[in-house]
């Protein structure tokens, strides 16, 4: 067995220039460490019209339960300007105890502290009195549609039950020790269209100027607030992201304007309330002229965003305590149970069985320079080494 170094492990997985969609061979590199371990290693290729195909993998060790899986994705987002790096994007360098390379902490630093985490309990202690996959995306940075969604689809298919799930993606914000994802928000995109009458600046009353219009629906979109939060959730926060009128002269009232929106959203909604309750708003707006006297009320199209991310909490004790009290004898730090960030993969996860998150410390990630204290990698893979032993003695209480 030889995949018990996560450096090494990262190294190996750094050195695949996997920008999505391309594999770039760190799949390969992966199967590699996994099948001396005993792993049935699969390949499984998504495709859907008009989205680049994404090679994924789902290994699997045992054939019993209980099963835990840990999840994540071996894809990276582009590394910008090359000439900006102090050491190669994809050449996993190590300088002063930090390694350095694109995908260091999100996710293939992850990846490798959990295979090392396996590789090490097996060789110590023997196979779990159960069994582990590892279900690995391609697209996680990118559309994120031929990913996770259907390789768990694939997966059930072929009879896969999980009893829980790890996700190794990065939730420390300072050091290892310091949080725990246990949910996420939702979150909820739309575009609003504004018609109105292109004219001259000069001369308002023959023309009907959208961003008058366009302006009270954004505002009413971000005041009130939509709600003061919960026991586990932040209050709901929705920003306007741009407003467009692809208009460059000045002298001229544009012909439309354009506002799209997000919404990250907590446990008092669904995605359908928040949707009615957004539409609410605009209506009333729409039928204020405040900033367009004289005119007949605003109407405005709206168009939602295809795939909204459903919020969830996840309550399974037995779960969170391993990994909790496992944090807590590598580090001595009590972690915070959080939800907050952004969406993760963990989001379609939560339907097929109970998720939490936790990795390494994410400063870096999609930076220029990203990197990873290579002493971080070793307590990592002691921590995931920690939890998958008294998740398992856990389960077979």
């Amino acid at each position: 067995m030889t995949a018990t170094n996560p450096v090494e492990n990262l190294q190996a997985l750094i050195r695949c220039p996997s920008v999505t969609p391309a594999e770039g061979g760190a799949l390969t590199a992966l199967q590699a460490m996994l099948e001396p371990m005993g792993f049935v290693v699969s390949r499984v290729t998504a495709s859907e019209e008009n989205t680049p195909d994404i090679e994924n993998l789902y290994a699997r060790v045992g054939m019993s339960g209980p099963h835990l899986m840990f999840a994540g994705h071996t894809d990276v987002v582009p590394i910008g300007d090359e000439a900006a790096w102090s050491h190669p994007p994809f050449a996993a360098e190590i300088a002063d105890g930090v390694l350095y390379g694109r995908g260091a902490v999100d996710m293939k630093g992850g990846i490798a502290c959990f295979v090392a985490a396996l590789a090490r309990s097996i060789e110590e202690k023997g196979a779990p009195n159960g069994s582990v996959s590892l279900l690995i995306t391609g697209d996680e940075e990118g559309p994120a549609i031929n990913g996770t969604i259907k390789l768990l689809k694939w997966a059930a298919e072929k009879g896969e039950h999980w009893d829980a799930c790890l996700v190794g993606e990065p939730t420390n914000p300072d050091q290892l020790g310091d949080m725990i994802k246990i949910g996420r928000r939702g979150s909820l995109s739309g575009t609003i269209t504004v018609q109105g009458v292109q004219g001259h600046a000069a001369y308002p009353h023959l023309a009907d100027n959208p961003v008058r219009g366009i302006i009270r629906l954004a505002e009413a979109l971000m005041n009130p607030p939509f709600d003061h939060g919960t026991d586990n959730f932040q209050p709901s926060n929705l920003e306007v992201t741009t407003i467009d009128v692809g208009n460059p002269a000045t002298n001229v009232i544009p012909a439309k304007a354009t506002a799209r929106f997000n919404i990250r959203f907590n446990d008092v909604w669904t995605a359908e309330t928040l949707q009615a309750e957004i539409i609410q708003r605009l209506d009333a707006a729409a039928a204020d002229t405040t900033l367009r006297p004289a005119r007949q009320p605003l109407k405005y199209d709206i168009v939602w965003s295809e795939r909204p991310s459903h919020v969830f909490l996840t309550r399974n004790e037995a779960l969170i305590s391993s990994l909790s009290d496992a944090v807590e004898q590598v580090t001595g730090r009590t972690p915070q149970l959080s939800t907050t960030g952004g969406t993760s993969d963990a989001r379609y996860i939560k339907d097929y069985c109970p998720v939490v998150e936790f990795g390494l410390v994410g400063q870096t990630m999609h930076m220029v320079d990203e990197r990873v204290v290579v002493e971080d990698l070793e307590t990592l893979t002691r921590i995931y080494q920690t939890f998958i032993e008294q998740w398992f003695a856990n389960a077979d209480a």
